[in-house]
């Protein structure tokens, strides 16, 4: 066995992240030592924390049994990107010049994260900073409706040599969505590998421009495209969205705890409760908890994460998505003060 056959057969290991060889990636350490069977190296990763860590450790020593000898004793070892080194690999920098980049995700769909997402990014626009919108769900884009932008094209634009996305700009909010991509009346069947790549491009091909809010709208539940993002972005943190609902708050609490695991490591920046009441316009003074009283509230408590906000079950925000002008546009309506609040938090 000789290193060159070490390194062969590490081009057979992609790193998920990327989805390029470890090799391709410059992953592999200039530190082989080979004694009989016994191989020794190292591989370099972007952090302590990555969430593809042990699959590609795994991965690296069946490929050395499997396209050199089966009787191989493999020793890998890990060695990380300092922030302050001089070679940082591709993926050690963000991708995107913003100053915050926040996902915002429910544990299962239909409790209102596109809306809360919609709206919250219209906010901040209204506030005077400059905010980007990615629609990550590649199965489920729902942003371009919600901004009445679905027949939008985006065109490219070079800029220092690079053919880059122009995204979409409406409301004051720049977007990139699939939905963009695709015929709306087809379904996006795509492995999980594909969706991952589809929202990297997204991300690192497109031109943003310098902002102060990134906002993801994630898809429901977890999946490739959490742990892609985690790995391409550095994420200020997190927002969940739930309703009051209890099916609803099991889910919640999975995501929560996602995003706290020590591979994940993403701060949870606090936790919105939608469909929190029912008031009918004829009597403005009741409230009815058509999906349980509180429940995100006292999940909050519970996890000792802040409690963004309360919003109710109002039909004008439902119209307002659905008719591609959001809730938040309308200056003074009680349901756009709720959500400039929870803007106002977000920034605090």
């Amino acid at each position: 066995m000789y290193p060159q056959q070490v390194i062969d057969a590490l081009r057979h290991v992609r790193y998920p992240g990327t989805g390029k060889d470890l090799i391709e990636s410059g992953m592999l350490e200039d530190d082989i030592r080979i004694s009989g069977f016994e191989v020794s190296f190292s591989l370099i990763f972007e952090k302590d924390n990555d969430p593809f860590m042990k699959s590609v450790l795994k991965a690296a020593e069946v490929a050395l049994q499997t396209y050199i000898d089966p009787n191989i004793s493999a020793h890998i070892h890990t060695k990380f990107v300092k922030q302050n080194s001089q070679q940082p690999k591709a993926n050690s920098q963000q991708p995107i010049h913003a100053k915050h980049v926040i996902a915002i995700h429910s544990g299962k769909g239909g409790v209102g994260k596109s809306t809360v997402t919609a709206n919250l990014a219209i906010a901040l626009a209204n506030r005077g900073y400059s905010v980007g919108l990615l629609d990550a769900d590649i199965h489920g884009p729902s942003i371009p409706k919600m901004f009445r932008c679905e027949d939008a094209r985006p065109y490219s634009v070079e800029e220092d040599g690079r053919t880059l996305i122009e995204p979409i700009e409406q409301y004051g909010v720049k977007m990139l969505s699939i939905g963009f991509f695709v015929n709306p009346e087809s379904a996006v069947i795509w492995r999980g590998g594909m969706a991952s790549n589809a929202i990297k491009q997204l991300i690192e091909d497109a031109h943003w421009g310098e902002l102060d809010y990134f906002l993801i709208d994630l898809p429901p539940g977890t999946s490739d495209i959490h742990l892609t993002l985690v790995s391409t972005l550095q994420l200020t943190g997190v927002i969940v969205v739930t309703t009051p609902q209890p099916v609803a708050l099991v889910d919640a609490r999975k995501g929560v705890e996602m995003f706290r695991n020590e591979k994940i490591n993403v701060p949870v920046l606090g936790l919105v409760e939608n469909m929190s009441w029912f008031t009918p316009a004829e009597l403005p003074d009741n409230k009815y908890y058509i999906f349980g009283r509180d429940g995100g509230k006292n999940l909050a408590q519970e996890l000792n994460i802040p409690l963004l906000g309360q919003i109710p079950l109002v039909q004008s925000i439902r119209e307002g998505g659905d008719e591609g002008t959001p809730i938040a546009l309308q200056a003074g309506h009680p349901a756009a003060i709720e959500f400039d609040k929870i803007a106002s938090q977000l920034v605090d």
